[in-house]
């Protein structure tokens, strides 16, 4: 995870395309400025963060379903839930399954846990629409750095 980038996603763990669904691997680093401020000799991760987490996880989902055709823009958060506290260094596993999709929009439930233990869960919805140039490439890129090929979406 690289929070001042925000780069949430570590790796993908598993795709399911029968399921619309896909797991991912996140380990939140030891140390980031994130931590000075929120809280100062408390570090925790800002729940806006991890729904961005889900958010991301939920992302690739549906560009690896949508062959990286369109990109998902987060258009709504609802029934967000932040069950526990994240610190520095936790090992979070995100899940996220496509909900429904259609004119020109896909909704999906995400949620995150660490340890076995439930930390978040949100219903994301995202519009899809056609990249913006230049951004295609570097996000098949990305999806590759992660281990979710643009070859495997097509």
């Amino acid at each position: 995870m690289r929070l001042e980038y925000f780069e949430m996603i570590d790796r993908v763990a598993r795709l399911d395309r029968a399921e619309r669904r896909i797991e991912a691997h996140s380990t939140v680093p030891d140390h980031s400025p994130v931590f000075e401020g929120h809280f100062p000799d408390h570090p925790l991760v800002p729940g806006v963060l991890l729904t961005e987490t889900m958010a991301q996880a939920s992302g690739y989902l549906i560009l690896a379903l949508t062959g990286f055709e369109m990109m998902p823009f987060l258009m709504a958060v609802d029934r967000a839930r932040f069950r526990d506290f994240v610190p520095p260094g936790a090992a979070l596993e995100i899940t996220a399954r496509l909900e429904h999709e259609g004119s020109g929009y896909m909704a999906t439930k995400a949620s995150i846990t660490s340890a076995g233990k439930k930390i978040a869960d949100a219903e994301l919805r995202f519009r899809t629409m056609p990249f913006p140039p230049g951004l295609s490439e570097r996000m098949k890129d990305q999806a590759r750095r992660i281990g979710l090929p643009a070859e495997a979406s097509a």
